[in-house]
């Protein structure tokens, strides 16, 4: 019999693999996608997909001149009163000439099964 320890909505861990956060119900790392531990179908929290609240997708591109461009890629997250929680580097680099980058961001919500 598997047993999984209790936990609170939005508790976090390392991922063993990459080192990230994640979210403790998380059955597979969203960064590396490696598996943390197998469930049966239907079984427990986060078996079912994520929806995804929230998809923001934009490309950046370097007119060309003989410059490259450095980006520096900061995500805040704020409660409803305006109260930093989180913030953090996400990614840097440079866009040389003619190059262009694409980026996304993009918010998963699971429910939290609370019986178990």
């Amino acid at each position: 019999m598997i047993t999984t320890s209790a936990f609170s909505a939005g508790e976090s861990r390392n991922c063993p693999h990459c080192k990230s956060l994640i979210l403790k119900s998380a059955t597979s790392c969203p960064l590396c996608r490696h598996n943390l531990r197998f469930q049966a179908t239907g079984a427990g929290p986060g078996t079912r997909r994520p929806d995804c609240a929230l998809l923001v997708e934009g490309a950046l591109k370097n007119p060309g001149n003989d410059e490259a461009l450095e980006y520096f890629i900061l995500m805040e997250v704020r409660d409803d009163s305006g109260k930093l929680i989180s913030r953090q580097s996400v990614g840097v680099g440079a866009i040389r000439r003619a190059e262009k980058r694409i980026f996304s961001l993009r918010v998963e919500l699971t429910p939290v099964n609370r019986s178990g």
